[in-house]
């Protein structure tokens, strides 16, 4: 796989990953949050696996089927993706 990709992903999955904890942190606090769509929009472009740990480690939006659901079947279908191109 190309260098430029590997680095791709591991950044936009550390985005992931903290946007979940941002997001989790501002509804401790009872701030204003991060749109879901951004979430997804996240997870869309890469970042489901970062998105997922956050997920579980920090216990955020995990009762919410959409979520839990959503973001699996995203992580899912990228490796599909990238099974498809680069395998």
């Amino acid at each position: 796989m190309n260098n430029l990709f590997l680095y791709y992903i591991f950044i936009i999955n550390i985005i992931g990953f903290i946007s979940i904890y941002v997001d989790k942190m501002r509804a401790i606090k009872n701030q204003w949050r991060i749109r879901e769509s951004t979430l997804f929009t996240i997870a869309y472009i890469g970042g489901s696996i970062g998105s997922l740990l956050g997920m579980y480690l920090f216990r955020h939006k995990t009762k919410h089927i959409k979520f839990t659901i959503g973001f699996n079947f995203i992580l899912l279908i990228q490796i599909a993706l990238i099974s498809m191109f680069y395998i």
